[in-house]
């Protein structure tokens, strides 16, 4: 089992997401995915691959996993894995663009 770390900026789309009341589903998905994502990060339904757009803050490799999948707007969650092997970095939650 992973441990989770959060960025600022992922605590705070948490955060936002879990105060919109009209985004409750989502909220839903998302802690979730998460939820999995701590527990095996290659869950089949997290669909977990390779973000070749972005790298972590000393050149990790960054990962996309689905918190939701085929929805407008579906929500993905971007991380990276700490040096240690037991951590996953959090750097956002955000809707796909």
């Amino acid at each position: 089992m992973f441990e989770l770390q959060f960025s600022q900026k992922a605590q705070d789309q948490l955060k936002e997401l879990k105060n919109n009341n009209s985004l409750a589903k989502r909220f839903k998905a998302v802690s979730k995915a998460l939820k999995l994502l701590r527990e095996n990060p290659k869950y089949p339904s997290l669909n977990t691959h390779i973000f070749h757009s972005e790298v972590g803050p000393d050149g990790q490799k960054v990962f996309e996993a689905y918190a939701e999948n085929h929805t407008s707007g579906a929500y993905r969650i971007f991380f990276y894995y700490g040096s240690d092997g037991k951590t996953i970095y959090i750097l956002s939650v955000i809707p796909h663009p």
